[in-house]
């Protein structure tokens, strides 16, 4: 209890420390690796212990889903082949680069070591991506491959630290097994995630209770982590992509309650899971620290500078000339491609921050081997891992939007904001003939006069759509003039009718994002203008409809 006390108490003093982190224009994840370094000085807080077995299922499922089911397939499928490259080929150099370095520097690591710690260091974080990245104004192309690769990348890794792992405690290690175990791992995990998650939407379109179905998604990531690893498939993978599936029909199968509830629910525990990893090893660094030995804190700090610079200048030297070689490629096969920016590559390659994965990898070593003996260089691993994530994160982290704004790598605000009044202004288009095809249809009785009436509103938001870039306005929010509740046959009929309409609009971005006319990121904006406008409109509905049956 005296440990849970402490823990519930340096959470909140981090959701504190977070709330300032904006007004500092430092990202959380650069405030929370500082934080839990910090922690490790601090006299009098008690060392924590966790179950190695534990840590992956604790924390990995949930932050994976989470990383995934915000992420775009049409995008994710547009960019398969540069995510592929850094997710893949980037990760197997590094973990292989970094294993010739340990080994052949860090006095102690055998070649199994080696290839253990670059397993833990190779991949690039998903939350530390996208929370530096966001609000930079990145094109999307760059934040896509970024957060497609941090999903995939992990998986690779993982795979091969398992293995690396595994050679370690048992003493030895099979090249075709592992290889052929390698690849069941890949294949069995992505196509076990996929079927979930289609079966899983399956079900989810007769289920309606929005708290239901939140807890349920909290529940499926442990599920089939635990499922792909008992067939000896990555769990990892079966996470990943079923998240992937259950985004790309997130909008045809929530209903507004359910998106709203979801969204808040999981920023809440990827928030809460970023802070628990990274307070766990504050408290834990001390011991850590205290046992790699008298004299040995200051050469272990050396060695995690060089992994961090060789894991930096490793990712440098991949991205340009594969980028290059893959445009070339393309053009021999007679693909027409546009080949990416210099400054764009750079920004790419600069954005490897290692995050909260890493730590949650190196906090999962074994304690003990075959035999009973303590697990080799077990606190050099870690120091080193904290080193890199440290180094990575604030270095850059910090830097990253720097060189964006100096290198000029931004899509300007007004692009983005036109892209989603387009948006809008198709769907407004679409419900004008929508609402005349409701008029037409009632010939030759008289039309509704809340249609006439919702009409005119909608006609005046296409116009104003037209002449204006003012954002979240996915249709006129206000309520009805005097004049136009008078023309309407009821408040209550111009309220049903609005509903309708919105339910209309919200149909039609389902084709949308079908089609993949628009990016995700404006498809969710509006889909939220949408869900909130519904719930306002529901409210309002409820307030009329209910003195009337009191009456």
């Amino acid at each position: 209890m005296e440990h849970l006390s402490v823990v519930i108490l340096l959470m909140a003093l981090l959701v504190g420390l977070s709330a300032v982190a904006p007004k500092l224009k430092l990202p959380y994840p650069v405030l929370l690796v500082v934080a839990g370094g910090l922690l490790a000085f601090v006299p009098g807080l008690p060392a924590v212990k966790l179950d190695p077995n534990l840590v992956f299922f604790i924390f990995l499922p949930p932050l994976l889903y989470e990383a995934s089911y915000n992420t775009s397939w049409h995008e994710f499928v547009a960019n398969r082949r540069a995510i592929s490259l850094l997710a893949v080929g980037l990760v197997l150099l590094t973990t292989t680069l970094v294993a010739a370095l340990a080994h052949y520097f860090i006095p102690g690591f055998s070649w199994a070591m080696g290839f253990v710690l670059g397993a833990i260091v190779s991949p690039p974080d998903a939350v530390a991506a996208t929370s530096v990245t966001k609000g930079l104004g990145l094109p999307r192309r760059i934040t896509s491959i970024l957060e497609g690769e941090s999903l995939l990348n992990d998986a690779s890794a993982l795979i091969a630290y398992r293995y690396a792992v595994a050679a370690v405690v048992s003493g030895t290690f099979g090249l075709w097994d592992a290889g052929w175990h390698f690849l069941w791992a890949a294949v069995g995990g992505a196509a076990l995630g996929l079927g979930v998650g289609y079966v899983v939407v399956r079900i989810q379109n007769f289920l309606t209770d929005a708290t239901l179905i939140t807890a349920l998604t909290f529940l499926l990531p442990f599920g089939v982590y635990l499922a792909a690893e008992h067939i000896g498939a990555s769990g990892v993978l079966a996470v990943v992509f079923m998240g992937l599936m259950m985004s790309r029909r997130s909008h045809d199968i929530y209903d507004n309650q359910t998106r709203l509830l979801k969204h808040s629910f999981w920023n809440v525990l990827g928030f809460l899971l970023n802070g628990l990893v990274f307070i766990l090893i504050g408290l834990q660094l001390r011991a850590v620290w205290a046992g790699l030995g008298p004299g040995a804190f200051w050469p272990t700090l050396g060695y995690g500078l060089l992994v961090s610079v060789v894991a930096i200048a490793v990712r440098l030297g991949w991205v340009f000339p594969v980028s290059y070689l893959g445009h070339w490629l393309g053009r021999w096969l007679g693909r027409q491609e546009t080949p990416a920016p210099r400054r764009n590559l750079f920004i790419t390659s600069w954005a490897g921050m290692r995050g909260v994965v890493s730590l949650a990898t190196a906090l999962a070593l074994p304690l003990v081997v075959r035999g009973g003996q303590p697990f080799p260089q077990r606190n050099v691993l870690l120091s080193i891992t904290f080193t890199v994530i440290l180094v990575t994160l604030v270095v850059q982290g910090l830097s990253l939007p720097w060189l964006v704004r100096r290198l000029g790598v931004q899509e300007s605000p007004a692009q983005r904001a036109a892209e989603e009044q387009e948006l809008r202004l198709a769907l407004t288009k679409d419900s004008l003939a929508y609402i005349e095809g409701q008029i037409t249809s009632t010939a030759p009785a008289a039309p509704d006069p809340s249609l006439l009436t919702l009409r005119e509103v909608m006609r005046r938001q296409a116009r104003r759509l037209h002449g204006t870039f003012a954002a979240n306005e996915a249709t006129d929010l206000d309520t009805p003039s005097a004049a136009e509740t008078e023309a309407a046959a009821s408040f209550e009929g111009l309220l049903r009718c609005r509903l309708d309409v919105t339910e209309h609009q919200r149909r039609m971005l389902v084709k949308l994002h079908r089609t993949a006319s628009f990016s995700e990121e404006a498809i969710r904006q509006v889909e939220l203008e949408l869900d909130r406008f519904e719930i306002a409109l529901d409210s309002q509905l409820a307030t009329v409809v209910q003195p009337e049956e009191a009456k």
